[in-house]
């Protein structure tokens, strides 16, 4: 018997979106660099490898996100700790928003998203170059 998705990802993202800030490119590119805001990169390893990646961001991979925003984890990152506003951003917005909401339910804040994300980023000019990976621990 196949199952019955009662939610699909539609109206996960149009929960998110109508409870969280969205940006468009140009208000993000004018958020760039300032001390006051961290921008983070939900993109996988692999998409950053591929198309570059914005100067000055903070990578954290989807997946990880609960768990590095989280004080109580293992994992936790001290980026998620500051007094910042976070804006989110994937390769083309709905990873973010989810990301976004999610990150806002967790009480995270203040939180945004950029609409279009890094595809609408470069689209707009904005500042990029290629992503060089850290290098690997006891390898």
């Amino acid at each position: 018997m196949a199952q019955e998705i009662t939610v699909g990802i539609k109206k996960l993202i149009d929960e998110a979106n109508a409870e969280i800030e969205t940006l468009t490119v140009e208000q993000a590119i004018a958020l760039h660099g300032r001390d006051d805001v961290t921008i983070v990169d939900l993109r996988d390893p692999r998409e950053m490898e591929r198309e570059g990646h914005i100067p000055g961001t903070f990578h954290c991979p989807r997946g990880m996100l609960e768990f590095w925003i989280d004080p109580a984890s293992p994992y936790a990152k001290p980026q998620f700790q500051e007094d910042k506003k976070f804006v989110f951003f994937c390769a083309g917005g709905l990873r973010s928003a989810l990301a976004a909401h999610t990150a806002h339910k967790m009480g995270l804040k203040p939180v945004a998203h950029i609409e279009g994300g890094y595809g609408a980023w470069k689209k707009a000019g904005g500042p990029t170059e290629a992503w060089v990976p850290r290098a690997r621990k006891g390898g």
